[in-house]
């Protein structure tokens, strides 16, 4: 089926909405009341420590930038960020002495779990009046979709 059949599908208009609602998620969900309420600075330091805790091996800050699809400027603010808040250790390279990796230090691997506290205290928020089997069947679809999405972008 190409682009133009798949518009016209039953349902295509329900798919149009699926990227505003993406759009949408991260910050109405970040407006969610959770303990202890989420910083301005949260959703920036929870991008980065998850960067670092996902990557297969030694990671750099341009690794993060790439995987961020930001600037390698703005990354490397996010990451100095974290470095000088005790989150993140920026190390030699075991591989290649020349480069430096980054790696998450005890306090950071504590922020990343307050973070999924925080997201887990948000979705339970956000579906609390919703059938136990809906709450399962939407977070089993979304980490299939996000499993999906990691093998479309593999090169």
């Amino acid at each position: 089926m190409n682009e133009d059949q798949s518009r016209d599908a039953p349902g295509a208009d329900l798919l149009d909405l699926v990227g505003p609602a993406f759009a949408r998620l991260r910050r109405r969900t970040a407006q969610v009341p959770v303990d202890p309420p989420v910083e301005r600075k949260d959703l920036n330091r929870n991008l980065v420590l998850n960067v670092i805790d996902e990557a297969e091996g030694e990671i750099s800050v341009g690794e993060v930038a790439d995987v961020l699809g930001i600037d390698p400027s703005v990354a490397s603010r996010m990451v100095a960020d974290c470095i000088s808040r005790g989150y993140v250790l920026r190390l030699p390279s075991q591989v290649d002495g020349r480069r430096a990796v980054l790696e998450l230090t005890e306090a950071g691997l504590g922020l990343r779990d307050r973070f999924r506290s925080q997201q887990r205290q948000a979705f339970e928020h956000i579906t609390r009046d919703w059938p136990e089997a809906e709450r399962r069947e939407l977070a089993r679809l979304i980490i299939k979709y996000v499993d999906s999405a990691a093998e479309a972008t593999k090169g």
